[in-house]
């Protein structure tokens, strides 16, 4: 193929083949530190080909957020998965036809009242669906406080009724909000002691927990290492973004994921230029506005790459972007003309990815080496 990028019709997605794949080294080996599994998360990239080339970095199964992806994975032969957002009820159907199909599909709950409807479900269909009950690290999200003894029993033995309990899961959310090292580490840290004792709980009240999930990109690349965790989840890591960038977990030449796109207009006057991604291509999603260094709605670089430092979309519509640059930075705009191209990275990789579908995978010298479509739905 090795198309150049000049060639391509913009805007359009472009994948770094080199940094995916250095991403997905980097987990690999964070995983093995902490002598655990890694079930990378496939939410992001939503690609068989990123999802080979992530298997192969893990040896194990797979997360998903939505039973689409375990469809497509599944048929494809990726058939260990987890599908980790808390089921409903009319949902498990589905998920039965799924595990009748030979994909190895577990579920999460959070509540004795679902998990009374899948008992109520294995007494209509004898399915046995194995089971983990979430965990809520921080109130951010879904899930059970790990110290909730009383809540985490009962979920547990409602389960173990039809042999359906699994084991716990967690996710700690709050690593999205830090930023420096030692924050990361004690995060890190809680997340596995905290799941650990969920599991113990369990344990100490007869149930079966042979499973401690655990994992956030951020958390996950700090090594921390607690006795009885088995795996290891995370996702964003194979393309990493700005929020990565500002929680400390990537640098900015780590970020795989970039949208190409063209100047459509100039306006040296107003000191703005417009380019034709607008919030369709580039999403909506303002993470960095948290954060000590806000990227508006992406970062700016030249064709190759490079970053323009201090230059930002600072606003976008639908299919139009306006770039400028950093209120009292000093910085300048480039002297650009109609039709030259410039790369966005992204504050949010799930979120810019979903608006494409497909990957342009580029090489060091920006040939486009392959066209990787996406999935999507739910």
């Amino acid at each position: 193929m090795n198309n150049k990028i000049q060639d391509l019709d913009t805007p359009c997605l472009l994948l770094d083949r080199d940094r995916l794949e250095a991403n997905l080294e980097r987990m690999k080996e964070a995983a093995a530190s902490r002598s655990t599994l890694l079930r990378p998360h496939l939410k992001t990239s939503k690609s068989l080909e990123v999802a080979s080339l992530a298997l192969q970095a893990s040896g194990g199964g797979a997360t998903v957020s939505t039973l689409k992806e375990a469809e497509i994975l599944g048929r494809s032969g990726v058939t260990d998965l987890l599908y980790a957002v808390a089921i409903s009820p009319q949902k498990l159907k589905r998920v039965a036809g799924l595990r009748a199909e030979g994909i190895d599909l577990k579920i999460v709950v959070d509540s004795v009242e679902m998990a009374e409807h899948l008992s109520a479900f294995y007494e209509q269909t004898e399915e046995v669906i194995p089971t983990l009950i979430e965990l809520d690290l921080d109130g951010h999200r879904s899930g059970v406080r790990p110290e909730d003894n009383i809540q985490l029993v009962a979920i547990g033995r409602e389960l173990d009724r039809y042999q359906q309990l699994e084991g716990v899961m967690a996710h700690a959310g709050e690593s999205y909000a830090l930023s420096n090292p030692a924050d990361l580490q004690r995060s890190a840290d809680n997340e596995a002691k905290s799941a650990c004792v969920a599991a113990q709980i369990l344990r100490e009240a007869g149930l079966p927990c042979p499973t401690v999930s655990i994992g956030s990109t951020p958390t996950a690349l700090m090594g921390a290492r607690y006795e009885g965790v088995t795996e290891l989840r995370a996702g964003v890591f194979m393309f990493f973004d700005l929020v990565q960038s500002g929680v400390g977990a990537c640098n900015k030449d780590d970020i795989a994921l970039s949208v190409l796109t063209t100047v459509i207009s100039t306006n040296p006057d107003a000191k703005r230029l417009v380019v034709d991604a607008g919030w369709m291509a580039l999403s909506r999603d303002r993470g960095t506005a948290s954060q000590a260094e806000d990227y508006g709605y992406g970062q700016v670089c030249l064709p190759d790459g490079t970053p323009l430092i201090d230059v930002l979309v600072v606003d976008a519509q639908q299919e139009h972007g306006i770039i400028g640059v950093r209120p009292g930075s000093g910085a300048c705009l480039p002297d650009l003309s109609i039709s030259d191209q410039l790369r966005i990275l992204p504050n949010h990789a799930c979120a810019t990815a979903a608006q494409h579908g497909a990957y342009h995978v580029i090489n060091k010298e920006a040939e486009v080496e392959a066209v990787w479509p996406r999935f999507s739905g739910w």
